[in-house]
């Protein structure tokens, strides 16, 4: 794995050539010193990757990256920039700027599902997880199918870059760098709107991005229960709103699997 590219593009980049999780270690090392926002952790094997709900996220060795950012709520870790509301849309704003990177690399549609999935059309290539580190930072963890074969895929609706007609040469760091340099920008617009996506244009970047809005869906919520409705639009704080199919009313989803339905 070569990423000359990627490393220009933030202050530190770190290259393991194997970690457990990419999320644990970069908040371990985050804790143990003052790494700067932005440093981002880099490996093409993880071994004990997590997705949502601690679901367990493994690729074989070199077929997949798992891509972690530090993003601190003050410069060095000082006084927070970001008020804990607007927390919510870094996962949001790291799936644009995923997806974005994505769609430069190959000729099908990109789109966000909320919260956290990369879909080319309707198969997943990338998964995102954000975690609060100690002292209130943020960990954005993402795991990007790139060299994976159809055999090794993990389930039939997934898939990787290069099945996707990508051109292999230098892919992971052309996706990295692509990655990461929108990242940071849509990060650093967040802050200087001070947390409001509104006044930043974000919530409306985000909801062009989101391949959800205007579908009928189902969310699998944190407790068991499940929602079935209209996905119609995003929230102040980057939430889903959905028109439940029973009753009638708009519920507002902060966490949640959701699944696109194809029938009326």
């Amino acid at each position: 794995m070569s990423l000359p590219a990627s490393a220009l593009t933030v202050p530190l980049l770190i290259e393991l050539d194997a970690v457990g999780s990419t999320n644990t270690e970069l908040i371990a090392r985050s804790a143990a010193s003052e790494l700067p926002s932005f440093t981002t952790l880099v490996t093409a094997e993880q071994t004990g990757g997590r997705g949502r709900l601690d679901r367990v996220w493994t690729a074989p060795r070199g077929a997949a990256l798992a891509i972690s950012v530090l993003v601190r709520r003050g410069p060095g870790g000082g006084a927070p920039v970001l008020d804990p509301a607007a927390l919510g849309w870094l996962p949001l704003l790291a799936g644009v700027a995923m997806s974005t990177a994505v769609a430069g690399l190959v000729p099908q549609p990109v789109g966000l599902k909320w919260p956290n999935d990369v879909l080319i059309g309707e198969r997943k290539v990338c998964g995102i997880l954000a975690e609060l580190a100690p002292g209130g930072d943020v960990v954005i963890g993402a795991g990007l199918n790139t060299t994976m074969t159809h055999e090794q895929l993990p389930v039939p609706t997934a898939t990787s870059l290069v099945i996707e007609g990508a051109d292999p040469a230098g892919l992971e760091d052309r996706a990295v760098s692509a990655y990461l340099t929108l990242l940071r920008q849509l990060v650093g617009e967040l802050i200087d709107a001070r947390g409001d996506a509104d006044a930043s244009g974000l919530r409306a970047r985000v909801s062009a991005a989101c391949t959800s809005l205007g579908r009928r869906v189902r969310v699998e919520l944190p407790g068991g229960a499940t929602l079935h409705g209209t996905a119609e639009e995003l929230d102040a704080a980057g939430r889903l709103l959905v028109r439940d199919d029973s009753t009638g009313r708009v519920v507002p989803v902060a966490a949640g699997d959701v699944t696109h339905l194809r029938y009326e």
